[in-house]
């Protein structure tokens, strides 16, 4: 019925001054790969008692959750452990792509993917539908996952988000995928792509 609570929600996308903002460059990219552009996110996790935030790093082209932490504080440092992670266990993106939050645009944070090489794409101010794909992960997490508890601990929702998370990426079908979860197409692209199939 696309009723919203009057509420305040927390404000996760704020910007800094003097942190670097850079241009959004996907438009008309066609993404065809995985690693070829990942994007990354932040939401806010409602609690029995206050809220805590998660980020989210998704290959865009399989849909993916390669890597994700929570956190009590809205700062950068989990979004750039979240990140190492992703790094480690996946390589590198040819493109980051992120809100102008600013975890994003933190020095922690686009120094490790300068040093990489790693190009830097950031949505228009207002626009989350340059980064719709890891925006449409919010929805069914929160659904399916979120509404349907009352964590009283940061442990109690961390242990439930992982269980979500792996049901989504190892189970859950996707339309824009032929049905498949997006483990499995990654997995299968990425041998094609590295010449292991």
């Amino acid at each position: 019925m696309g009723l919203m609570p009057i509420y305040q929600k927390p404000n996760t996308s704020k910007a800094a001054k003097g942190h670097k903002i850079y241009s959004y460059l996907l438009r008309g990219l066609r993404v065809d790969r995985p690693n070829q552009v990942w994007c990354a996110d932040i939401t806010y996790l409602q609690m029995r008692r206050g809220f805590l935030y998660l980020v989210a790093i998704m290959d865009w082209h399989t849909r993916k959750v390669l890597a994700w932490r929570i956190s009590n504080k809205l700062e950068a440092e989990f979004c750039v452990d979240a990140l190492y992670e992703a790094i480690h266990k996946f390589g590198l993106p040819q493109v980051m792509n992120t809100d102008q939050g600013s975890q994003f645009t933190s020095f922690a944070w686009t120094d490790r993917l300068r040093r990489s090489d790693v190009r830097i794409y950031m949505d228009g101010k207002g626009r989350f539908l340059d980064n719709i794909f890891v925006e449409r992960l919010w929805r069914p997490l929160k659904y399916e996952c979120v509404y349907l508890h009352a964590w009283e601990s940061g442990s109690e929702a961390e242990a439930g988000i992982r269980k979500w998370i792996e049901f989504y990426n190892h189970k859950r079908p996707h339309s824009s995928l032929g049905g498949r979860p997006p483990a499995v197409v990654y997995c299968k692209r990425c041998a094609v792509h590295t010449g292991l199939a």
